[in-house]
């Protein structure tokens, strides 16, 4: 049996140290809105033959549409994406034009191969609700754990499994934001809506193996006579690591193999399911479970 709650300070320092560097990649640069936040048009084109140079795009677009030149970014070996400020669909249909009047010479063909636009007004709107439903899939999983457990007053009172979840998820919410904060920063990688869906995915899945860790608990304390809080603790944990590696890690290679050979378009939201799939079978392990016993052996020494 691993002693995993001996070793608990061991793991409080590793998920304070990637919280950290989390929280100050965050702070320092933030995430780098993509147009679902911020509004604006894109426009993915795919070159057959030799694709342009970005700032060739760039200077054709700008004159297409006139006023602020949009952006460009390689995308894959054959395509461009553009962002510009938001466009009707008379400028959308002239910038198509004017961007295969431009390059469809000698046989290439220019493909538009998705265009979406969204007003500024929507952008905020869709930021604010990120927020508030982030924080109230939080706020409702930590209500349903405190009545779930509300029969487990004994040594440890129900309300401080809630609170030992709501620790983890935090744990496991800002890791993934300190990542795309810092690939949004040194790669210009943009976040959308598509982070929202991942977030509260990667909540549902952290805080289900969480309870699985936290019922055994319950039923061993049921059971137990002669063990200690700290004891019950880590044979229920080890009870249901097999059960927390084998899940966490089939879901991870259904998912590296998304996004190996998926498309590029749903390459980022599968690679926060990643991380934050991983960070959170570790918190349910090594965190949430572990600050129960903490939490206990502080109010018994002052006892």
């Amino acid at each position: 049996m691993l002693p995993i709650t001996r070793h608990r300070r061991k793991y409080y320092a590793l998920s304070t140290l990637l919280a950290g560097l989390s929280l100050a990649a965050w702070l320092v640069w933030g995430l780098k809105p993509g147009i679902d936040f911020t509004g604006g048009s894109l426009l993915e084109l795919g070159f057959t033959g030799e694709r342009p140079s970005a700032q060739d795009v760039v200077r054709t677009a700008a004159e297409s549409i006139g006023g602020q030149e949009p952006s460009a970014q390689p995308l894959g070996d054959d395509a461009i994406v553009l962002r510009m400020p938001p466009l009707d669909e008379a400028a959308h249909l002239k910038l198509s034009d004017d961007l295969k009047a431009a390059y469809e010479k000698d046989g290439a063909v220019v493909e538009e191969r998705r265009f979406e636009s969204i007003g500024p007004l929507i952008g905020e709107e869709l930021r604010r609700k990120t927020v508030y439903a982030i924080v109230g899939a939080i706020l409702a999983i930590v209500l349903y754990i405190t009545y779930a457990f509300r029969r487990v007053s004994h040594p440890v009172a129900s309300w401080k499994y809630g609170a030992c979840t709501v620790v983890a998820l935090g744990h496991d919410v800002l890791i993934p934001v300190g990542v795309f904060s810092a690939l949004g920063h040194f790669y210009g990688v943009e976040v959308g809506a598509w982070v929202v869906t991942a977030l509260l995915t990667v909540l549902g899945f952290s805080v289900h193996d969480t309870i699985v860790v936290f019922d055994r608990i319950r039923e061993n304390l049921a059971r137990a006579r002669r063990e200690s809080f700290e004891e019950v603790v880590n044979r229920s944990v080890n009870e249901t690591l097999g059960r927390s590696i084998n899940t966490s890690l089939t879901t991870l290679i259904v998912l590296a193999a998304v996004y190996v050979l998926g498309g590029e378009s749903i390459r980022n939201f599968v690679l926060t399911m990643m991380i934050g799939i991983s960070v959170g079978v570790y918190s349910s392990i090594f965190v949430a479970s572990p600050l129960l016993v903490s939490w206990h052996l502080k109010e018994s020494a002052k006892r």
